[in-house]
């Protein structure tokens, strides 16, 4: 995956870390799935990477079983919101009242909020899709002092339709010759994907708020 951003950050480039893993690649995968969602560290590439990690496996290059890296990224997705719950629910707001920096925005954090404030529970599963909301999302919900079991319910569900199912996903069809030679777009093709619980989750929002509106007209 080469544009101007991956060639300035190329810890955004999940063939570029793999790669660069080499023989460790399973467990550097499975390290930047933990510190993405566990430890406030955004800008590393969630769903692409479990994409491409599904693909190499299928073509050989990650040279392990699926039924085994399947088994690793699961469990990375387990993991790391159960590591960022509890830095929340230890360290409480203080991480939220941190300054902008580089790597943290304090818009991000009031985007989560929103976003939990508007899913509930629903939000430790669908925040799994998006891009710094999966950061945060964890943290907030131990700030939040979400009970733990009620928490963790949600988290093996996140672990299981997102670490499993995206990495799933990529070795259906790595081996698919056209998605071999148009990888690119295969990448842009599945964060698109992993937006659709986003919008169908709004869709549903909007329907439910218009139904609610008409009720209230009558």
């Amino acid at each position: 995956m080469t544009n101007a951003l991956t060639d300035i950050l190329p810890i955004l480039d999940p063939e570029f870390l793999i790669e660069w893993f080499g023989g460790w690649a399973l467990w550097g995968i499975a390290a930047v799935i933990v510190i993405e969602t566990g430890m406030l560290f955004p800008l590393l590439p969630g769903d692409s990477l479990l994409f491409t990690a599904g693909v190499f496996t299928a073509t050989g290059a990650i040279p392990y079983s699926i039924t085994t890296v399947v088994t690793v990224t699961g469990t990375a997705a387990l993991a790391g919101p159960q590591l960022g719950y509890w830095v929340g629910r230890l360290v409480g707001p203080r991480i939220f009242e941190r300054k902008d920096s580089r790597f943290f925005k304090k818009e991000h954090i009031d985007e989560t909020h929103a976003f939990f404030d508007k899913y509930g529970g629903r939000a430790i599963v669908l925040g799994q899709f998006v891009p710094f909301v999966r950061t945060y999302i964890t943290v907030a919900a131990g700030v939040g002092k979400m009970p733990w079991l009620h928490f963790t319910k949600f988290n093996i569900m996140g672990a299981a339709v997102w670490g499993v199912g995206v990495t799933l996903l990529g070795y259906s069809l790595g081996s698919v010759p056209v998605v071999r030679d148009n990888f690119e777009i295969a990448i842009l093709a599945v964060v698109g994907v992993s937006l659709l619980p986003i919008v169908i989750e709004w869709i549903r929002h909007r329907i439910a708020a218009r139904k609610e509106k008409q009720a209230a007209a009558n």
